[in-house]
């Protein structure tokens, strides 16, 4: 479970306001003292994870947010930090306390239900209270749903809301439930993948879209050949009969399709993930933003993780260069990293984000709503450089 990637395991945020019971809560689902509970409003500042194995989900990663009602020098700095949390949430637990007005409440609760996020709505305390009954019945009427009704010092409710979670995360959409290959690969099938092995590779080890893609090969009774692609031309001649697939990293795409027959399907490790993660579809129209950007035009290159430029960084240098190259040296490219992406997107012309493999599928579908919402083309980096190396048309996706 612990080997688990983050991007893989169900992400379950508990939000609600300052003192409701979140913290208290995860550590009675867990059995751990996870996080610090305490009566002093505030306490839970940035978003914590825990990483555990729920009986019927798997592997999950519970995350205690700060109050949504931090009213505290650092509160509203600490609610964007919860908006970012809310961005991976795969089930929202939204723990609701006694007060008479449960607006704030209704609004997040509908900020998920928007989103297509499962909620689950919960009393918290509920041993602190003169009458759980009468609350439960005023969060009800105000919100619409009958809430689960919880203590976590007494452990009542606590199966009960077990029960409801994992039955909202059947509803989940999870990309730990999808395939990389989808259709284009079948038992037997071989399949050669391309994996340029140069300074932004990590010394001895594999980059994860790469690990992931090969796993689900040999599970599914494919036969895997690496080579880079210097040697692809040799490996494709020490074939007796073409392979079904050819998987290359997108920044040697221009070259690899040089040397694939046109016979054989040709996808990059970038666009699978586009497919794995967020939507195809989307994406490819993104990519068809970059003929209509001009030299007054503004683009965001976003990356999930944060690290070190490499000298020919993607993101950094041979994306930007690529771009420039076609539309003209005074494009403007803006670069953010992580969890860095803007609120406001409207200064931005087209949004080309990495393959994403750090990020859960809710982010970055996530990520794509809001572009969507304000006008604004997203594609990835695979489609990006497919559609400007002319390439596009000729790679396959998963359905």
């Amino acid at each position: 479970m612990n080997n688990t990637p983050q991007s893989l395991r169900l992400h379950i945020g508990f939000y609600g306001r300052c003192n409701a019971g979140k913290s208290s809560l995860i550590n009675a689902i867990s059995g751990q003292t996870v996080v610090i509970v305490s009566d002093v409003a505030g306490t839970t500042t940035d978003p914590v994870v825990k990483s555990m194995e729920i009986g019927g989900i798997g592997a999950c990663s519970l995350i205690d947010t700060a109050g949504f009602d931090d009213r505290s020098p650092l509160g509203e700095a600490r609610r964007q930090q919860s908006l970012r949390a809310a961005d991976k949430t795969d089930v929202a637990v939204v723990v609701c306390g006694a007060q008479s007005d449960y607006s704030l409440e209704r609004e997040w609760v509908e900020m998920f239900r928007g989103r297509g996020v499962p909620v689950v709505v919960v009393l918290g305390k509920s041993d602190m209270l003169v009458s759980a009954k009468t609350t439960a019945e005023a969060i009800a009427d105000q919100l619409g749903v009958e809430p689960i009704v919880v203590s976590a010092s007494e452990r009542s409710g606590i199966e009960k809301l077990m029960g409801a979670i994992t039955d909202a995360a059947q509803r989940a959409d999870r990309s730990a439930e999808r395939s990389i290959l989808g259709g284009l690969v079948e038992r037997g099938d071989r399949v050669v993948l391309v994996m340029p092995q140069d300074a932004q590779a990590p010394a001895g080890r594999l980059i994860l879209p790469q690990v992931q893609t090969i796993r689900e090969l040999l599970d599914r009774g494919c036969t895997a050949v690496c080579c880079q692609p210097d040697e692809l031309l040799g490996t494709l001649a020490a074939f007796a009969t073409a392979p079904k697939l050819v998987i290359t990293d997108s920044q040697v795409f221009a070259r690899v399709a040089e040397c694939v027959p046109q016979g054989v399907a040709l996808t990059s490790f970038s666009v699978l993930m586009a497919c794995y993660k967020g939507d195809a579809k989307a994406f490819v129209e993104g990519a068809k933003a970059i003929d209509t950007l001009t030299e007054q035009s503004r683009v965001l290159i976003a990356e999930a993780c944060t690290h070190a430029p490499a000298s020919e960084d993607i993101g950094r240098v041979k994306l930007p260069r690529m771009l420039r190259a076609k539309v003209g040296e005074a494009l403007s490219v803006d670069v953010v990293g992580g969890s860095d992406f803007p609120s406001d997107l409207a200064p931005y012309d087209l949004v080309i984000h990495c393959g994403a493999c750090m990020f859960n599928r809710r982010h970055v579908l996530s990520r794509l709503e809001r572009a969507a919402e304000q006008g604004v083309p997203m594609t990835n980096y695979g489609m990006a450089i497919a559609h400007l190396t002319g390439v596009l048309p000729r790679v396959v996706m998963p359905e």
